[in-house]
């Protein structure tokens, strides 16, 4: 007896999931409607953030200020 596993969604919204999907001109990677901010503002806060460190390190750097003693 082969038992057939039911799928998780029905086909008609699988269908109309692809269709949405292919007719957006985004980059495949912004096609979500959560992508912008897995893709884009994550990144761009980690940026700012390692930028903003740099920034500070290298002026307690140059200031001779922040040292462990």
């Amino acid at each position: 007896i082969m038992l057939t596993e039911t799928p998780f969604r029905p086909r008609e919204k699988l269908l109309e999931k692809q269709r949405l999907f292919q007719s957006i001109q985004r980059h495949t990677y912004l096609k979500g409607p959560m992508d912008k901010l897995t893709s884009v503002a994550i990144p761009l806060a980690l940026a700012a953030s390692s930028l903003y460190m740099i920034g500070t390190g290298i002026y307690n750097m140059s200031n001779g200020i922040g040292k462990k003693e």
